[in-house]
């Protein structure tokens, strides 16, 4: 997959140079030239001089076959109007961006673009974000404990009951979209391919959980 990543900071540059070590294609954006010290000399990707929500930047980047983009400079400003560009005009799939402001980082939550505020965010964090397409992260109340994650379903939980996946991954349905209608599932749920469920996790079982939606435990289906 290609990645634009915008800010080469320490998170910014950290991502890049992980990201290409697992194989993804990578372009950096910066305003500043000298940034882009930070990537190393083993870096091999796309070095990317201007403004993040600039068009023509982007297309330098190769934002239009890009299937994640990373807004992780220093200004909040600049990531969420970066971001908004990136999921709106180039309909990027994985978008997240860097946001300090918690009050501002509510707001783009609602839109959709999941966005860090005061939580630090951890690289491998932010790589599970960007590169799964299973689950992602849709909101994080104040405090930061408790996040709420868009799951989707997986081959292997069809036909399996909804208590399973939340027994297996310690995770709690909060609510369910089959066939575009959001619906409270029960205790007898079984899950059928093409639900997403939204699911309330800590941060400390968002490893469990992405592993459980990737394999599902052995077993008899019901």
């Amino acid at each position: 997959m290609h990645v634009v990543v915008m800010g080469c900071g320490r998170v910014g540059s950290a991502i890049a140079r992980r990201l290409e070590e697992i194989g993804h294609s990578v372009a950096v954006i910066d305003q500043d030239p000298e940034a882009f010290r930070r990537l190393g000399p083993e870096f091999s990707g796309r070095q990317v001089t201007g403004l993040g929500f600039d068009r023509q930047t982007l297309l330098d980047a190769g934002i239009d076959t890009a299937g994640a983009f990373a807004a992780v400079s220093s200004g909040d400003n600049s990531n969420i109007i970066s971001a908004r560009v990136a999921r709106e005009t180039f309909g990027v799939q994985h978008v997240v961006a860097r946001i300090y402001d918690e009050k501002r980082a509510e707001v783009y939550e609602r839109m959709g673009i999941p966005s860090v505020a005061t939580v630090p965010w951890t690289v491998s964090r932010l790589l599970r974000e960007l590169l799964s397409v299973k689950v992602s992260e849709l909101w994080r109340e104040p405090t930061g404990k408790v996040v709420l994650m868009r799951v989707t379903v997986t081959e292997s939980w069809v036909g399996r009951k909804l208590s399973e996946l939340e027994a297996a991954s310690g995770a709690r349905a909060a609510w369910m979209v089959r066939f575009g209608e959001a619906q409270l599932p029960t205790a007898s749920t079984v899950l059928q391919e093409g639900d997403q469920l939204v699911v309330a996790v800590t941060d400390e079982i968002t490893g469990r959980v992405h592993d459980v939606v990737e394999r599902a435990p052995e077993g008899r289906h019901h």
